[in-house]
């Protein structure tokens, strides 16, 4: 096994996309920590979604689908926080309306206007992130990179706001925070994580790699700090040992990944109710 991976590695494919998948899984993590705790989660999913219909413009369009789905899908985020916050619609009918909307539309266009002859394979890969991992290019990887830094910078910089708005979003507008404008800055960069993780695990499964590895870590730790980190280093294993079993024994990257994180969340469950017990 160490031989076929060391071989494996000589290729530059693998090393994009363990790159690649590293940094999309710990922007996940440090973003789905404090969605999980605003019952945002399906936000993620909505907004997944979107980038779907999105990247389906991009193709039938002949555009590159990150310059197309990343600003589309930023839009939607800001639109949905404010629709999320009215009183005539529901935070969880907005979201499903915007999330079959644009799921529903974008498989429309793809059929009526794409000029592939394969639509069906073309979309479950968008769906499921089944090779598109595989084939990036070295300017797919630099603007992941640059993506990354600036979700690491922002959450850096404005932690103790994030987790003041994340908690007690009345108190920290009592005492002088603009919750909305920290809100949207949240939202801002849950589209620009989901734009990245769509090359890992495709639109229908990115709500995973934001979810589990923060309700792993919630199983075992309760300090705030303590949940964050523990969740980057959770999903940052499990992406990797999702690639590298995707690798050897060719399987769907994307699902891989999200069985290793619901296998991670089994064992995290069950040591928190060891230590509980202890």
């Amino acid at each position: 096994m160490i031989e076929t991976l060391t071989s494996y590695f000589s290729y530059t494919f693998v090393k994009y996309a363990l790159i690649a998948g590293v940094l999309i899984a710990l922007c996940a993590a440090l973003l789905g920590v404090s969605l999980v705790l605003k019952r945002y989660s399906m936000i993620g999913d909505g907004l997944s979604h979107v980038a779907f219909g999105a990247i389906a413009v991009a193709t039938v369009c002949g555009a590159a689908p990150m310059t197309v789905a990343l600003p589309i899908t930023i839009v939607a985020a800001i639109i949905l926080l404010g629709i999320n916050s009215s009183k005539k619609i529901k935070g969880d009918a907005a979201i499903a309306m915007i999330s079959v909307g644009a799921l529903a539309l974008g498989y429309l266009l793809l059929n009526i206007f794409s000029a592939s002859s394969n639509v069906s394979g073309d979309v479950c890969t968008t769906l499921f992130g089944s090779t598109s991992i595989l084939t990036l290019s070295q300017t797919d990887v630099i603007l992941c990179l640059a993506l990354t830094a600036v979700v690491i910078l922002v959450f850096v910089l404005f932690y103790h706001k994030i987790f003041a708005v994340t908690f007690d979003e009345n108190f920290a507008s009592a005492t002088g925070t603009n919750t909305k404008a920290y809100n949207i800055m949240i939202a801002v960069v849950t589209a620009v994580v989901i734009v990245l993780a769509m090359n890992l695990v495709g639109a229908l499964l990115i709500s995973a790699l934001i979810i589990f590895p923060a309700l792993s870590a919630m199983r075992i730790f309760k300090n705030f700090f303590s949940v964050i980190i523990s969740s980057a280093i959770i999903s940052v294993f499990c992406a990797v040992a999702g690639i590298f079993i995707a690798i050897i024994y060719s399987t769907p990257v994307g699902s891989t990944i999200v069985a290793a994180d619901i296998a991670m969340f089994i064992l995290c469950s069950l040591i928190g109710k060891i230590t509980k017990r202890a």
